[in-house]
């Protein structure tokens, strides 16, 4: 996948991949990442990006002449998505993920100071995303949180593609405990069936206690689970989660 990223500040979006997970799936070939500096496409003596806003108010607001000089320098790939960080957007979630991962490219929108000229979101087709209810500085750090969960997605990021079929969220449920060495650390132990090479009861735990997590941690995400087609297995589950509480 191409991540093509506006921003102001482009060697903290491509630092980001030189660490860990990402800096494997760059020199792999499964991701690439592209910066576009906005600043390079002013028209102005200073290289000037901002200015005060029409009506008066706080802070200054991006101008939209550079942004739409710079989103118009590259040529879009036909499998494309533009992305808008705002916290105006639709709040970011694991299925807002996989279906992005769906796509060959994704430009993404970096904001900054006090926001966008009205215009850019206006006429640049995008998708308008959130990380929640919250703001930040700019746009960045967001956008490093969409390629970070985006990248998890594609088959060679991960070591398994199957590592990321059990993260929290993949089917609405939070992850189960995890545990490693040693066995016996001050007196607390590792549950005996992560040791007893019995797969089908290994994973009939894993799967229970991610009910017993996400009712406890997240009732929301609990109650939306409910309103599934539950299997027998599942149902099992709850009735013996129930007795436990009890």
């Amino acid at each position: 996948m191409q991540f093509n990223i506006l921003t102001l500040f482009p060697d903290f979006i491509e630092s980001y991949f030189e660490y860990s997970i990402l800096k494997r799936a760059k020199d792999a070939g499964v991701v690439s990442v592209k910066t576009i500096n906005p600043r390079d496409f002013s028209t102005s003596k200073h290289k000037k990006v901002d200015d005060t806003p029409y009506g008066g108010g706080a802070g200054m607001v991006l101008m939209c002449e550079p942004f739409f000089l710079a989103y118009n320098s590259f040529e879009k790939k036909e499998n494309s998505k533009t992305i808008l960080l705002t916290p105006q957007g639709k709040p970011f979630t694991h299925k807002i993920s996989k279906e992005l991962a769906t796509y060959d490219e994704l430009t993404i929108i970096c904001g900054h100071y006090e926001g966008f000229d009205e215009r850019i979101r206006e006429h640049i087709d995008c998708e308008e995303i959130s990380i929640g209810d919250f703001v930040l500085t700019g746009g960045e750090l967001p956008s490093l949180c969409l390629i970070d969960s985006i990248s998890r997605n594609l088959e060679g990021t991960l070591g398994k593609i199957e590592s990321a079929e059990y993260d929290s969220f993949s089917d609405e449920l939070l992850e189960y405990p995890q545990y490693t060495k040693p066995y016996d650390y001050n007196g607390w132990t590792v549950p005996d069936v992560l040791l007893s090479g019995n797969h089908a009861e290994i994973n009939y735990w894993r799967k229970k206690e991610q009910l017993r997590r996400t009712k406890l941690r997240r009732p929301d995400l609990f109650e939306k689970f409910l309103k599934k087609e539950l299997t027998k297995e599942e149902k099992k589950m709850l009735n013996e989660l129930e007795k436990e509480e009890i």
